[in-house]
């Protein structure tokens, strides 16, 4: 600021508080009691807004509170919340999370619209308003109830389509890309009924002589629970990758980034 544009502001600021503010002395201009007066009341608010403007807010998990929307499918939620839930009693007593179900493609439009605060997803669907982060990969078993089809594992090519599947399908369609695999083998698969939600699953498993392919996160939880036997896809499946997704303005908030780590670390420990 040139002295012409100072010598204008002193001269407002001496009208607004009827007061010379600073006088001429032998070393300088020297402030008057009124303004020695302002610069104490003034001095604590102007390092309030500079701490404001320039400094990060820390987040403390053990006593902020805090309200998260986590996106996720059915099967990521029955994998992850529990242990994710049980770990926040005791590191974050405070934080709240509320699940929205997102498969890959409400996803994006939720986390576009800051719907959701992040998501943990299967797929590559992203914007240029949203940054992703894979995380790891994983496969697929084929589940089915002992008591229901005598088999035992590994499963064969001709067990596998001898006997009808269930099929999770987000959008409604009775094919995945196992489909294309089977035709390429020149065999082909009853599916029997579609669904969009995994939790379905086990209770059919149980009561009907079906085949149900699925993450390989649900496996170990399923097969203790339920009962049921598991074995590889008997023909070749690409992995699926698991990733976390948020919008590019949360990027940086303290408490986002300590939730993206909690999640990171447990799909690794889950997988591990």
């Amino acid at each position: 600021m040139d002295s012409t544009a100072v010598s204008a502001a002193l001269k407002r600021l001496r009208e607004m508080f009827d007061d010379p503010l600073f006088i001429r002395a032998s070393h300088g201009m020297t402030p008057t009691p009124r303004a020695e007066q302002l610069i104490q009341l003034i001095a604590p608010l102007l390092q309030g807004v500079q701490q404001a403007i320039f400094s990060t807010p820390a987040f403390n998990p053990l006593e902020d509170r805090y309200s998260f929307r986590l996106g996720m499918s059915d099967w990521v939620e029955q994998w992850l919340m529990p242990d994710l839930l049980a770990d926040l009693m005791t590191e974050a007593p405070q934080v709240d999370v509320t699940v929205l179900a997102a498969d890959p493609w409400q996803a994006i439009p939720l986390l576009e619209k800051q719907q959701a605060d992040m998501a943990v997803m299967v797929g590559n669907e992203s914007s240029r308003d949203l940054l992703r982060e894979d995380i790891a990969s994983a496969g697929f078993c084929t589940l089915w109830d002992n008591q229901q089809i005598r088999l035992a594992s590994p499963l064969t090519l001709a067990d596998f389509v001898q006997h009808d599947h269930v099929l999770v399908s987000y959008r409604g369609v009775s094919e995945s890309a196992l489909d294309e695999q089977l035709r390429q083998l020149g065999v082909a698969r009853r599916v029997r009924f579609v669904t969009p939600h995994f939790s379905a699953l086990p209770m059919m498993l149980n009561r009907m002589p079906l085949f149900a392919t699925v993450p390989q996160g649900l496996v170990s939880s399923w097969c203790k629970r339920y009962e049921l036997c598991a074995a590889p896809v008997p023909v070749a499946m690409p992995d699926y990758r698991l990733s976390l997704l948020w919008h590019k303005a949360g990027s940086e908030d303290a408490a986002h980034r300590w939730m993206r780590d909690k999640l990171r670390q447990l799909v690794l420990h889950k997988l591990g």
